[in-house]
């Protein structure tokens, strides 16, 4: 069993150890929804905003923003940018639009396949101190619903 960074025997750490590549942030590209993305971060927050939604005062159509990010980092900001242009129904979908990216980027990658079995019964913890809903948060009690999904 490969122990690394903080990984356990019954848990693995995945935000930055060796397990980085069950990060959305990883340089692994996907085909998702006809469409060919530079990682699963841009897959995922292209899905938060209808198909021709257009930033008002730009006149930027949202998901070609998206979709043309020069990372994952800069893919997120654009999102969180444009917030107030998002799905009514986020929220509520969210999570199975995630579901969804995981499988395709698992399907589409063996390597990232391998390194997915090779974590066995052990938790998967997104280590992130940010974000509480998809990482552990902070105060290591949030949802972990990353981890969760890369579980199921």
């Amino acid at each position: 069993m490969e122990l690394h960074g903080l990984d356990t025997e019954t848990e693995v750490f995945f935000y930055e150890q060796d397990f980085y590549v069950l990060s959305n942030f990883s340089a692994f590209s996907i085909k998702w929804q006809g469409r060919r993305f530079p990682t699963s971060e841009h897959a995922y927050h292209w899905e938060k905003f209808g198909l021709l939604q257009r930033d008002l005062d730009t006149g930027v159509y949202i998901r070609d923003a998206i979709l043309d990010a020069p990372s994952a980092h800069e893919a997120f900001k654009m999102a969180e940018r444009w917030r107030g242009y998002r799905r009514t129904d986020w929220d509520e979908i969210k999570v199975n639009v995630m579901h969804g990216i995981l499988r395709a980027k698992a399907d589409q990658h063996e390597y990232v396949r391998r390194k997915l079995l090779a974590t066995g019964d052990r938790t998967l913890i997104e280590n992130s101190w940010r974000d509480d809903f998809w990482g552990w948060g902070p105060n290591r009690d949030g949802k972990n619903m990353l981890g969760t999904l890369w579980m199921r």
